[in-house]
């Protein structure tokens, strides 16, 4: 049963095109999708798992990657299972209530990410600005806390999404040139108004990126604040080194993001293989490198890990 009641005006099914202009080389494109899919499952689960068995990472800092390796293996997995079967099988079709579906677990996946980047701004705040206090401040408890503060802030502002949708009434072209369903490629599929769904999305996509991002960068001007104060260089490297994984994440997930929010409004003299790429590197991307850089940049998850895997 469709998680979203349709109107009896509207077709069954979409029809998603995958790369427009690229399908004589959507099997070739499927080996570096499906290898970097792969290898972000395995990393993320990797993660879960190490931190899950070793008593010594049951930390906020540690709980928070947790936190981020779920939303990764959620964005990841809410597209790239669907776009290979279009590029392996040509297994187009999508019921409406399916795509509808896909746009709310995407979009809100993609919103629980960025509030726990958010949060992880804070803790490297906590972390460098107050240290003595920081297991009074940062629990495991006010951690899990925040983590459920986010995940309701994303439900309740993508929801509206698909349910506006699901009151519209589609046209018969049901060709949607795109490897999953968009909010705003599905909006354009519709025959009716659809100034709501353009402006509720735009306010909201914009309204929370810019809210997350001011919180980040406000942490972050604490943060450089708090290291020029102190003397000492190797101090100085020590606090950059504690940041360094974050900020990484950070230039990975949001520019992206920002370029396919504002191409789907704005970008009609960008190629529409270039946007769709782009679009699907950051659910690949990111879920790839992310146990990559944390698993590199933190000592005591690194080498818990390296335990793990080279255990015979």
């Amino acid at each position: 049963m469709s998680v979203f009641n349709l109107t009896p005006f509207e077709p069954s099914t979409f029809i998603l095109m995958g790369i427009p202009g690229l399908e004589a080389a959507h099997l070739w494109i499927s080996i570096p999708f499906s290898m970097f899919y792969i290898i972000g499952l395995l990393g993320n689960f990797t993660v879960l798992f190490v931190v899950g068995k070793e008593q010594t990472l049951h930390k906020p800092m540690y709980l928070l990657l947790c936190m981020l390796a779920l939303t990764d293996i959620g964005t990841s997995t809410s597209v790239v299972p669907k776009v290979l079967c279009i590029f392996w099988f040509n297994l187009k079709g999508i019921t409406v209530g399916g795509c509808l579906t896909q746009m709310f677990f995407l979009h809100g996946v993609s919103m629980m990410h960025s509030a726990v980047l958010v949060t992880m701004a804070f803790d490297r705040y906590v972390a460098i600005c107050n240290p003595l206090r920081y297991a009074t401040i940062l629990t495991n408890a006010r951690i899990a806390k925040l983590g459920l503060v986010g995940l309701i802030r994303a439900i309740l502002l993508i929801l509206p999404l698909p349910l506006l949708l699901s009151r519209q009434p589609f046209c018969a072209n049901r060709i949607i040139p795109n490897t999953y369903c968009d909010h705003m490629a599905v909006a354009k599929m519709s025959c009716g108004d659809i100034t709501v769904n353009r402006t509720y999305g735009l306010v909201m996509a914009f309204v929370v990126i810019m809210l997350d991002l001011t919180l980040i960068v406000l942490s972050y001007c604490l943060i450089v604040r708090a290291i020029l104060r102190i003397n000492s260089k190797e101090a100085h490297q020590k606090a950059l080194n504690t940041c360094s994984a974050h900020i990484c994440v950070m230039l990975m997930s949001y520019p992206p993001f920002l370029f396919s929010t504002l191409t789907h409004r704005f970008g009609q003299g960008i190629a529409p293989h270039v946007h769709i790429i782009v679009a699907n590197l950051y659910f690949l991307l990111p879920p790839m490198l992310n146990p990559i850089i944390y698993g590199a940049k933190t000592k005591e998850l690194r080498e818990k890990m390296g335990k793990y895997i080279c255990r015979r």
